[in-house]
């Protein structure tokens, strides 16, 4: 294998350096010698296959001994100085680029998965052929899975899927991608895979006849113009297909370019040309017909689409592009690399790799690792729609963006003082969905803020990390005093001396542990809900263990403390401690109810409504006593409702579909029609509070054929 991928490399790169090449191989060969892939063979079968990979891209001689080498440095005793001393420092940096972090210790393997990922972006910014190696790794590993079980066949298609298909995507590597996209499509729904297979298959000789019937009318048409090209019939990778069916809803039938032809020409002045003589045999299809010469992809992908319909009713897809543009298209950023005279061309940020750039901005803003792999996905990988600044920049954002996620994109400060958009021209919401091509223009007010119900509204990760990050500065001062306020309630809580516990040395020590710059972020983070109690806590508690060599001690509560002894249901007796308290069934309150306690004999306090019926024909009022809700519990109530409706349509399910839907316990239900022949149904329903037994009760009202719905009083 070895001579052949000298063969390979020599093709395009006579100047090879075959000596390199060879001891490069050689300490690959030799450090892997023992070692075994799943599927039985030697270790060294791997990284030749990589390396044949970068060949086929006609990647420099760096990149291919890098991807001889990439997985030395992780799985065996080499260094990174052993490769620097024997090759070069820049080869050196490519390999342990490509290497994942193994030495430290994670929570859970999403953590690690995250921290490679960033660690690879980093690398990538300082020399983008780490990822190139990377993807090369990667598209091997995909063609031999099928010896992994299957939770890690699952587990390597799916981070395929995720994050490296959309990262070859980026950079404009559409024959990488696809071969990606299609084997992680394979083990992540087998069935699906197989069955579109076979729907592909069986029209393809009816396709071929197609494609070549279009192949010839239009290389005679474009010989009559004087337009000499190389045509070619192009198939269609099975993941876009497969998304076109199960994303969109798309019957197998419905996939205009399941036929596609693509034509290369010499300059785009033939494409155009091209596209005029295409669109004279055949009918165009209106909204199928995209220009991305004059407006490349973000990945700088340029062509001409349009899909057309000929005289039998038969659809399909014309590409027009450039044999240049069609070099990128497919081999995208690797095409930097083309040998040229003796040297190799590279280049770093350029105005193609400006995605990059972002990309790095992002992963300084996010701390938490899972929460840039989260933003990968959602804001970075997702589908896209591009649109315009008023000065005609074009902007990518998440496939249902709105205006506002478009402001925070262009600027933090333009994000926090937005309060309208125009839309080309016309002032729309700002849950406007915004659509490619649009022009979007943000209206500002320098004395405006962010409103929390953005959050709700805005599609980019990035869109609402910043808005949270300005509420958490606003109420920067109302989070450090409930932190503070929640430190010590836990303290009380677990039964624990205050002093014995929060103290501001250890919590200093603890500030530090977490990277912070002062005691009073420690306290925002907790009011805010950045940092958890358990997490602050628990050091607080180990802290205490190492410094007294005990366990802390559990205190009696104070006079005060017993006062405020909280019942196990939630109610908070005046001045009485542990004593039995059930709620009156007459009434069944619940919290927001104004209660009162009735003392009854041998069996505790019982608990009423103010306005139930029973308590206000008491005579006995020394029986009565005071009590009131625990604000801080989080118990449900049973109370009963009544629903009167016409007796027609599904109004029982109507209404029993509504509680379920708000996520609401129904315990019981009863109908009965009167002598009106109107349908009443009384059902007792489980409820942490009045505030939700009202919107409940609105949402129920609301429903077709209810006339009124409302709760029993006693």
């Amino acid at each position: 294998m070895i001579d052949e991928l000298i063969k390979k490399i020599q093709k395009y790169n006579p100047d090879l350096d075959v000596d390199m090449l060879k001891r490069a191989y050689n300490m690959a060969y030799e450090h892997h010698k023992g070692q075994k892939r799943n599927s039985g063979e030697d270790y060294i079968v791997h990284p030749l296959n990589v390396a044949m990979i970068l060949a086929d891209m006609n990647m420099d001689t760096p990149t291919i001994i890098a991807g001889l080498l990439h997985d030395t440095i992780e799985d065996t005793d080499v260094t990174y100085d052993d490769i620097k001393n024997e090759f070069r420092e820049e080869i050196a940096d490519l390999v342990d680029g490509v290497t994942k972090l193994k030495k430290l210790n994670y929570k859970t393997k999403q953590e690690k998965q995250a921290e490679n990922i960033r660690k690879m972006v980093l690398a990538m910014a300082k020399d983008i052929r780490v990822i190139i190696v990377k993807l090369a790794d990667r598209l091997h590993n995909m063609r031999t899975l099928e010896y992994m079980t299957d939770a890690k066949k699952k587990e390597k298609a799916m981070e395929t899927l995720e994050i490296y298909a959309p990262i070859a995507d980026r950079l404009g590597m559409s024959r990488i991608k696809w071969e990606l996209e299609d084997s992680s499509l394979r083990y992540l729904d087998p069935e699906n895979y197989y069955q579109l297979m076979d729907m592909v298959n069986k029209r393809r000789n009816e396709r071929e006849d197609i494609i070549n019937r279009t192949i010839a009318i239009l290389k005679e048409n474009l010989d009559k113009v004087n337009i000499k090209a190389d045509i070619h019939g192009r198939p269609k990778n099975f993941y876009s297909i497969y998304k076109k069916m199960k994303i969109k809803g798309k019957a197998f039938d419905e996939i205009y370019d399941l036929s596609a032809i693509r034509v290369l020409v010499d300059d785009i002045k033939d494409c155009y040309g091209v596209l005029g003589v295409v669109h004279t045999l055949w009918k165009p299809i209106p909204g199928r017909f995209k220009d991305y010469i004059a407006m490349p992809k973000p990945n700088n992908y340029q062509s001409l689409h349009t899909t057309v319909i000929d005289d039998n009713g038969e659809t399909f897809e014309v590409q027009i592009r450039t044999y240049k543009m069609h070099q990128t298209a497919e081999y995208g950023i690797a095409a930097h690399w083309k040998y040229k005279s003796g040297t190799t061309k590279t280049t770093s940020f350029d105005e193609n790799l400006t995605w990059l750039r972002q990309l790095l901005e992002w992963q300084k803003e996010f701390n938490d690792p899972n929460d840039f792999i989260e933003t990968l996905k959602i804001d970075f990988f997702a589908d896209e729609v591009f649109v315009f600044t008023p000065g005609g920049d074009v902007i990518n954002l998440p496939e249902g963006s709105t205006p506002i996620d478009f402001a925070y994109r262009i600027h933090s400060a333009i994000g926090n003082t937005c309060t309208g958009a125009k839309i080309n021209g016309r002032i729309v919401a700002l849950d406007y969905i915004l659509k490619s091509g649009d022009i979007v223009e943000i209206i500002t007010n320098s004395n405006s803020g962010p409103s929390r119900d953005w959050l709700k509204i805005v599609k980019s990760n990035q869109a609402k990390k910043k808005i949270q990050q300005y509420f958490k500065v606003k109420d920067r001062d109302i989070n450090i005093e409930r932190g503070k306020e929640n430190l010590e309630h836990e303290a009380k809580r677990l039964g624990y001396r205050v002093s014995d516990i929060v103290k501001e040395d250890w919590l200093n020590e603890i500030k530090d542990k977490m990277s912070l710059n002062s005691l009073d972020d420690l306290y925002a983070g907790l009011g805010f809900g950045s940092i958890t109690i358990n997490q602050v806590f628990s050091k607080l508690i180990d802290i205490y263990k190492k410094e007294n060599k005990s366990e802390p001690p559990i205190v009696e509560p104070t006079p005060s403390a017993k006062q405020n002894k909280i019942s196990q249901d939630g109610i908070i007796v005046k001045d009485i401690d542990n004593v039995k308290v059930r709620f009156a069934k007459c009434c069944n309150p619940v919290p927001g109810d104004e209660v009162v306690g009735y003392i009854t004999i041998g069996r505790g306090i019982s608990v009423h409504r103010v306005d139930c019926a029973n308590i206000k024909g008491l005579k006995d009022t020394d029986r009565l006593i005071e009590v009131y809700w625990d604000s801080d519990e989080g118990a449900s109530y049973n109370t009963e409702i009544e629903v009167r409706a016409f007796n027609k349509g599904n109004v029982i399910s109507d209404v029993a579909s509504k509680i379920n839907a708000s996520k609401i316990a129904l315990r019981s239900l009863n109908a009965r029609v009167n002598k009106d022949k109107d349908l009443y149904l009384n059902l007792i329903v489980e409820i942490k509070s009045k505030e939700e037994l009202t919107k409940i009760l609105d949402k129920i009202r609301k429903i077709d054929n209810v006339i009124d719905a409302y709760r029993i009083k006693a």
